[in-house]
């Protein structure tokens, strides 16, 4: 779908069929999606503060910034947004792909979908019904939606709740805190990602958990051989002190990608670790401390196109902010799932019904740093449609 940054933009790549869809009645009132008319014509004459106007400025702005918040690979927030009038472009943004990790687009088009759940709850922030265009112009191919508000319905608390988890929800790195995580909560994330399309699988026989686990330690292995990888994600890696708003900073390294598989392991099996890393690098304190997960479950979509990397996110996103209401959190173990080769080794492994996207492991945790984000003069623009 996206070969790389260059050829997408010389070539209009082949994309899934436009469609229109619209959450009726909310995210959370109604799981019915049903077509909707096409986004409002742009009025370059309008004054968006006067009276009547769907969304004030300030209104889009809040939206952005929920969508914004959204979790990505190697916090590389590869988005941007356009605003024409009420009308939110979510837009790819090509030069934050990791080429050699993610050469054909997966991830970021499944971070893009997690910032595309965040517009609807941004909207549904304000009790707007979202409606989103997908895919909507084959000639910007990396234009991935317009989102704009198509009537109105009250928000609900439930919505509320995921608004209000928005600003500490996080990707975990670390060791767990004791506490326990409801049974009934894990099935409320199952139930949100069939919302979104999307399967929830957990993975709880012992032997499974331990393969999935050798599975990890093989693919972060084969990664760190691979010096064009290695050094692509050290580019995201920010040291204590940085400025940069994206990225992972030096206070989350202590579950670095090299570090996480062997944290897999003994979290779950209490297996000795080696006194060093990968990188020869002495294990972080706390990095043997803490609870095991409560749960390890797997994201799956019945296919592996592009639509199915958007539900993926939009699943990923709402899930996590449902946790984050209970301050359960999720680590993310994505070495096994970037190559196409060890993907199908997790598949066939657990017996999935379809293509596994994320790996992810749940626990609680009491405390939360803030993820540095961007500021939104660096991703947002103002505009007529052309």
């Amino acid at each position: 779908m996206f070969a790389t940054p260059q050829s997408a933009r010389r070539t209009s790549a082949p994309r899934p069929r436009k469609r229109v869809v619209t959450d009726r009645g909310g995210l959370v009132m109604s799981q019915t999606i049903r077509a909707s008319s096409a986004p409002p014509a742009p009025d370059a004459g309008r004054d968006e503060e006067r009276s009547g106007s769907v969304l004030t400025s300030a209104a889009v702005a809040t939206v952005i910034a929920i969508a914004a918040r959204a979790p990505s690979v190697h916090n590389t927030q590869p988005w941007k947004f356009r605003v024409v009038d009420d009308v939110i472009e979510l837009h790819a943004d090509p030069d934050r792909l990791l080429a050699q990790i993610d050469p054909v687009g997966r991830e970021l088009v499944i971070s893009c979908g997690a910032a595309l759940f965040g517009l609807r709850l941004g909207l549904r922030r304000f009790s707007c019904v979202p409606a989103l265009q997908l895919w909507p112009d084959p000639a910007q191919p990396w234009l991935v939606a317009r989102a704009w508000p198509s009537g109105r319905a009250p928000s609900n608390a439930v919505e509320a709740e995921l608004v209000a988890a928005v600003p500490h929800r996080h990707t975990h790195r670390g060791p767990f805190t004791p506490g326990e995580v409801s049974p009934r909560l894990l099935a409320t994330l199952a139930v949100d990602a069939a919302a979104e399309g999307a399967e929830l699988t957990f993975v709880e026989p012992p032997g499974l958990v331990s393969d999935l686990a050798a599975l990890v330690d093989q693919a972060a292995a084969d990664q760190d051989a691979i010096a064009e990888i290695s050094n692509e994600t050290r580019r995201w890696l920010r040291p204590d002190g940085s400025q940069a708003r994206d990225g992972v900073p030096a206070r989350a390294a202590t579950a670095r990608d090299q570090q996480q598989a062997r944290r897999f392991r003994r979290r779950n099996f209490g297996e000795p670790g080696d006194p060093t890393d990968r990188t020869g690098a002495e294990p972080a304190a706390g990095d043997n401390a803490g609870e095991p997960p409560a749960a390890t479950a797997v994201l799956v979509t019945d296919a592996d196109t592009a639509d199915d990397w958007l539900r993926a996110g939009q699943a990923l996103n709402r899930l996590l902010l449902r946790a984050a209401t209970r301050w359960v959190f999720a680590s993310l173990q994505s070495q096994p799932l970037e190559s196409p080769r060890y993907r199908d080794r997790v598949r066939d492994l657990l017996g999935l019904p379809g293509q596994p996207q994320m790996l992810l492991q749940f626990g609680r945790a009491n405390t939360a740093l803030a993820t540095p984000r961007r500021l939104q003069a660096e991703y947002r623009t103002n505009g007529n449609r052309a």
